[in-house]
């Protein structure tokens, strides 16, 4: 049943469609959402990807690990980084707000390949245009690759507001893909299995999967006292509070701000490069860098928000997720082409050959981990550190099965070939 929002009053309880009361006329309650301040919507992280052949120079500055180098003209910590990443290696600038991850894992050194990848810190992003930033981590890119080609970025949308604070129930009546959802109190991490959950004393809530769109909902005042980040993020609500154009200076610091966030994998943002259509032209985006996905940006941010679905009760969203869909745009100094596009994903193997492929690898892949006794965790570890994970996960993905369901999957063939099979496997 697809989920109806309840009914925009203004203060005299006339239709509106900015209103901040709302109506539910199935249940007559009424929500009053005006203390809500919405701060500010803007990137809080940028991943860009680039392929290409690593210049001999390069490598030489991890000959010794830990030590300070000179790089494209500034000073940069050299070292080595685990192989979670999928990179070998790491030159970071914390005053810079930039960390350059270098040789892919999962590729040869002397072969073309996507061997750098760019992190951007939030200050960095909050100082320059999206044309200007792209610039620079082109530039950055060009000093460690040769024959470079982008491939593609990663970025975190963030919500921040004051005068609201999740329900005790969210997890219950957070509506999205994840087929399994469970509550956890008191860890520091959640691991790939935990579609949905909350820990750190019911400070955070997370949905979905680190490797698809994932939703985050944390107190991000205590996260900020946390990394020693407070004093700046108060001078950008301060600075950039502008969602509410009747009341700009709305920042509280006596009251903590609440952090919704909207997480995109790289292989999401090709989907939607590859999926969505441009209403004017009809091709396709087709572009694999942050400047040139900048102005789709309100179109994540409303489609994240259709994915995970806050509802007061089934079949009608809680107030605040209408509000915040309908009134939230990204903060970014390009203009947007919410109006002017339709988005959809693009899943490459969603029928035919290549999805058959799928099918057929899993099962020699699962047969021949039976045989040497391997269980579904380390398998299903293993899967995802291949280069073709994307590929197969896409493709369940088009039949709306999660990464858990894939680890099921896993889970149940290599039983039954060991019940089946015994020790013969």
């Amino acid at each position: 049943m697809k989920a109806k929002d309840q009914i925009r009053l203004d203060r005299v309880f006339n239709e509106s469609k900015t209103g901040r009361v709302f109506f539910d006329d199935g249940t007559a309650t009424i929500t009053d959402l005006t203390d809500v301040r919405l701060l500010r919507c803007g990137v809080d992280t940028v991943r860009q990807l680039y392929k290409g052949l690593i210049r001999p120079e390069v490598m030489a500055l991890f000959e010794k690990p830990g030590v300070m180098v000179d790089f494209a003209g500034q000073r940069w910590h050299s070292g080595r980084v685990g192989r979670d990443s999928g990179y070998q290696y790491k030159l970071q600038n914390a005053d810079l707000g930039i960390v350059l991850l270098i040789k892919n894992f999962n590729a040869k050194l002397e072969s073309i390949g996507p061997h750098l990848k760019i992190e951007v810190s939030p200050h960095t992003i909050d100082s320059l245009s999206p044309e200007r930033l792209q610039a620079r981590l082109d530039f950055y890119a060009s000093e460690v690759l040769t024959h470079i080609e982008i491939n593609q970025c990663a970025v975190h949308l963030a919500l921040d507001l004051q005068g609201w604070i999740p329900p005790t129930d969210l997890v219950a009546r957070m509506h999205c893909r994840a087929r399994t959802h469970r509550d956890i109190s008191g860890i520091n991490e959640v691991n790939w299995a935990t579609k949905s959950s909350v820990y750190g004393r019911g400070e955070t809530s997370m949905f979905g999967s680190a490797g698809g769109v994932q939703l985050c909902i944390y107190n991000k005042t205590e996260q900020a006292k946390a990394t020693d980040k407070l004093d700046f993020w108060e001078s950008v609500w301060k600075r950039r509070d502008s969602l509410d154009a009747a009341d700009p200076d709305n920042y509280n610091p006596e009251q903590p701000v609440w952090r919704i966030e909207l997480r995109y994998h790289h292989s999401i943002i090709q989907q939607f490069a590859s999926g969505s259509i441009d209403l004017k032209t009809g091709k396709t985006l087709e572009t694999q860098s942050f400047a040139g996905f900048a102005p789709h940006l309100d179109g994540l941010w409303r489609y994240g928000l259709g994915q995970f679905k806050l509802l007061t009760r089934p079949g009608r969203f809680e107030a605040i997720w209408t509000l915040i869909r309908d009134d939230v745009h990204v903060d970014l100094p390009v203009d947007s082409l919410l109006e002017d596009t339709e988005y959809k994903r693009y899943y490459k193997t969603s029928r035919g050959f290549s999805g058959k492929n799928v099918e057929l690898f899993l099962g020699n892949f699962v047969s021949l981990l039976a045989r040497e006794r391997v269980g579904a965790k380390k398998a299903f570890s293993t899967l995802k550190q291949w280069d073709c994970w994307p590929v197969i996960r896409d493709h369940y993905a088009s039949k709306e099965l999660s990464e858990y369901d894939i680890y099921q999957h896993i889970k149940n063939l290599l039983e039954e070939r060991q019940v089946r099979w015994g020790r013969a496997v």
